[in-house]
């Protein structure tokens, strides 16, 4: 059984300092990454019922772009602002996972 040498490091609350050792789960967490506006992502993993729009099309903010069925509930994913749709990544009856990429956008 080996010993895992921790090092401290610092942090301040109140104007004052403490150490600590960072735990293995703190050290290893994925770090949060700004989603990029122009890739519509899935949210909860399921299946693409229907896709409402084709690769070219100029889409207003609030349109239906597709139905995503998870959880025997139809869920409409929406244009999120203005703009033209780039690239369509999935097909109808396709299963995604959650974060998969469905659709970019310009």
């Amino acid at each position: 059984m080996s010993k895992q040498k921790h090092e401290l490091v610092d942090f301040a609350v109140t104007a004052r300092k403490y150490k600590t050792k960072l735990t293995k789960k703190f050290i290893n967490r994925k770090f949060y990454v700004d989603p990029n506006p122009f890739e519509i992502e899935s949210h909860i993993p399921g299946t693409i019922i229907s896709l409402k729009v084709k690769e070219g099309d100029s889409v207003k903010e609030g349109k239906v772009l597709l139905i995503l069925e998870a959880m025997k509930m139809m869920n409409k994913v929406l244009m999120p602002f203005d703009g033209t749709i780039k690239k369509i990544l999935v097909t109808e009856g396709q299963r995604v996972p959650k974060g998969c990429i469905m659709i970019e956008l310009e």
